[in-house]
């Protein structure tokens, strides 16, 4: 049996241009690389990591859900934002004096015991250079 791709589905080349296959008659449907604009973004953009950066010190109730555990499926950490990363919370509880560090992999969502800090600066739009 020959699997040849255009025998299985008639008129379909094997054969791959060399050359982008979009031209500024149908750069609307996918822009190649010689059409496309570079995109400047704000420095900060408006990812869980830098809000929550800029509500460090607040009380908080992180939920998460640990899928592959029957133990610990779905827990609630409470305590006080101490420092964030792009995948990490680090997190304490004074009532405890426990510490954890929980991925971002497993957040659900974080529910903030008092008014949170946003950066307006966020909310702007990319500009196109």
């Amino acid at each position: 049996m020959n699997n040849n791709i255009s025998n299985i589905y008639p008129g379909i080349s094997t054969n791959f241009p060399s050359v982008p296959i979009y031209t500024n008659e149908n750069m609307h449907q996918i822009p190649n690389q010689t059409t496309t604009k570079s995109i400047k973004f704000p420095l900060e953009q408006s990812y869980i990591e830098n809000i929550l950066k800029i509500n460090k010190g607040k009380k908080v109730d992180i939920y998460m859900t640990f899928t592959d555990s029957n133990e610990w499926r779905d827990k609630v950490f409470s305590g006080i934002i101490e420092q964030t990363g792009h995948d990490y919370i680090i997190l304490s509880d004074p009532k405890t004096g426990a510490w954890y560090l929980l991925q971002t992999m497993y957040l659900n969502y974080i529910k903030f015991m008092e008014p949170i800090n946003y950066n307006q600066e966020f909310l702007t739009s990319p500009q196109i250079s």
